[in-house]
């Protein structure tokens, strides 16, 4: 009975794990079979890539105004630190000590003068009316008289135009409504005629600056449009050239001026900003080819063609890249083949042979 048992053929355990073991190995052969199969290179085709243009740019004035003082006086009344919003016509400072008191006495001068004219020049073209009505003056004597009363009369409204500019020129007012840049005087400082007191920026008046270097400058035209980012928050805002300097810069770039395409500029607008500039270039058609086909050797870019004769070297110009393909200035054709699967190795496989380690 116990040989009986002993003899009896017993169950394999684990048999269900033993054929899903054999399953995976089967999978995994064909899996490496199929990837062994696969072709190591692939064809590329043309298509139309836009060419963009990149750099870094700075929102500016596009101009600034400085306030002067028209003639000489002593200033007061200046209250304005850099920053500052300022209304058209608002009155910023005043002049005043002896100059300008002496400026007001001398118009005011002036205009007495000339009215004392006015009136002498009335009193003698009524007496010359009454002679020639008398037959006692020409008509000659009469128009002089007319004349004088008239040139008289100019004077007056000349001096009194004179006397109300001075006035005037006691207030410094803001000539367009804008923003303190700089503060260039103080109160109760001797200013000469024609010295800046303040430095203003006309509101709205931005645009952004950048530089472009190389010989993509050539490609740049007044209307070429892009995007500026600012650095940190904000969207990005559609922009157009609207100027391209003549002269290079003392760097070598191409500086150019670009203003905003919408009606009214984003909240961060405003002097200063920095951040990226992406210009949209024309559409050019170009190979695109994957990027891990790219071989970098010795500062220049090459790819391996796939020819009957086998793999060859070609160094290529990459352009803009798309997501994990690049696009191809010059170097490559339509229609040929590149080696994507370790290319990299297969361009350096001969690097063993010339290298000796040393002793």
């Amino acid at each position: 009975m116990d040989l009986e048992r002993l003899m009896r053929p017993r169950p394999v355990r684990g048999l269900r794990s033993a054929s899903a073991l054999v399953a995976l190995l089967v999978l995994a052969g064909l899996a490496a079979s199929a990837q062994g199969a696969a072709e190591p290179y692939v064809t590329v085709h043309a298509q139309a890539v836009a060419r963009n243009l990149s750099a870094y740019g700075q929102v500016e004035p596009i101009a600034t105004v400085r306030l002067r003082a028209m003639e000489a006086g002593t200033l007061s009344g200046l209250q304005l630190v850099p920053g500052s919003p300022v209304r058209a016509g608002q009155v910023l400072a005043r002049l005043g000590g002896p100059r300008m008191r002496a400026l007001l006495v001398t118009r005011a001068q002036q205009l007495r003068a000339a009215q004392a004219r006015e009136s002498a020049a009335g009193r003698m073209l009524a007496i010359v009316r009454r002679q020639f009505a008398a037959q006692l003056a020409t008509r000659q004597e009469l128009d002089a008289s007319q004349a004088d009363l008239a040139s008289a009369h100019a004077a007056v409204r000349t001096a009194a135009a004179a006397l109300q500019e001075a006035r005037g020129l006691r207030s410094l007012r803001a000539p367009v409504a804008g923003t303190i840049l700089a503060v260039q005087a103080a109160n109760g400082e001797a200013l000469g005629a024609g010295q800046a007191i303040a430095t203003l920026q006309p509101r709205g008046r931005l645009w952004l600056r950048a530089r472009v270097y190389g010989a993509e400058a050539s490609r740049l035209h007044v209307g070429m449009g892009g995007r500026f980012k600012p650095s940190g928050e904000g969207a990005a805002v559609a922009v157009k050239i609207a100027a391209i300097s003549p002269a290079l810069a003392a760097d070598g770039g191409t500086r150019i001026g670009l203003v905003p395409t919408t009606p009214k500029p984003p909240s961060w607008w405003v002097n200063g900003q920095w951040g990226s500039l992406v210009l949209e270039g024309p559409a050019r058609r170009m190979v695109l080819v994957p990027t891990q086909a790219l071989i970098l050797d010795r500062g220049r870019w090459w790819v391996l063609v796939h020819t009957p004769a086998g793999d060859q070297p070609r160094q290529v110009v990459p352009g803009p890249a798309r997501g994990w393909w690049t696009a191809v200035v010059s170097g490559l054709s339509a229609g040929q083949q590149v080696v994507v699967t370790d290319a990299f190795l297969d361009y350096h496989r001969g690097i063993a042979s010339h290298y000796t380690p040393p002793d």
